[in-house]
């Protein structure tokens, strides 16, 4: 069985798949990401694009109403609580960072409803500081493909981290999320058609 290399995996997602450095504002990136939790992307889109245009500044979701906020956001689903989350952290913004976006990921954890995937992605993508965003599905990914053995996407943060050259960590999320939905899928991955079958472990497994 073929040893898998973070070095081949990467050479080859880049391969397959375009990666243009983005950078969004980072105030919407973070609001954006919010709204993604536990919804579909297009649910997440609708649902900014509907709350940005009316509410489109830290100031104006300040001191916005809940009850203008939630139909806004309700095709992201759990709209009543993500109302009063987004609400919050434009708050929190406005009185303690001085109505800017932190770039510290400490600081993006004090911020109600931030988790680290939601911290790396503003890093990422608000502000192209490297970080890996690690969500369910890179979790899952990594681990089907045997670049870690781990139990929690905190866990699965730190040993990609410790794999790949920090150089190399802003495209490493959108990658493996765009390979997920291409090939790795949750519950029928398409080892016979993967490009990483021949060193991933579950599609070696799967050719025996």
């Amino acid at each position: 069985m073929k040893i898998i290399s973070s070095d081949d995996v990467l050479a080859r997602l880049k391969q397959h798949y375009t990666y243009t450095e983005r950078r969004g504002d980072p105030f919407r990136v973070l609001i954006s990401t919010i709204l993604s939790q536990r919804t579909k992307d297009e649910n997440t889109a609708k649902a900014s694009r509907a709350l940005f245009q009316k509410f489109g500044t830290v100031e104006k979701l300040a001191y916005a109403d809940i009850k203008e906020i939630e139909p806004l956001i309700r095709p992201a689903g759990f709209y009543h609580v993500k109302a009063h989350w987004i609400k919050e952290v434009a708050q929190q913004i406005l009185n303690h960072f001085h109505g800017e976006v932190p770039c510290d990921v400490k600081e993006l954890l004090s911020l109600k409803g931030v988790g680290r995937k939601t911290a790396n992605c503003v890093l990422v993508y608000g502000f192209g500081i490297p970080a890996i965003p690690v969500d369910v599905h890179v979790h899952r990914i990594a681990n089907r493909l045997g670049l870690v053995s781990t139990k929690t996407p905190e866990e699965t943060e730190i040993e990609l981290m410790n794999l790949f050259c920090r150089k190399d960590w802003i495209p490493i999320n959108h990658l493996l999320v765009t390979f997920g939905r291409d090939i790795c899928k949750p519950h029928t991955p398409l080892c016979g058609q993967c490009f990483l079958a021949d060193i991933c472990i579950t599609g070696q497994n799967a050719s025996q």
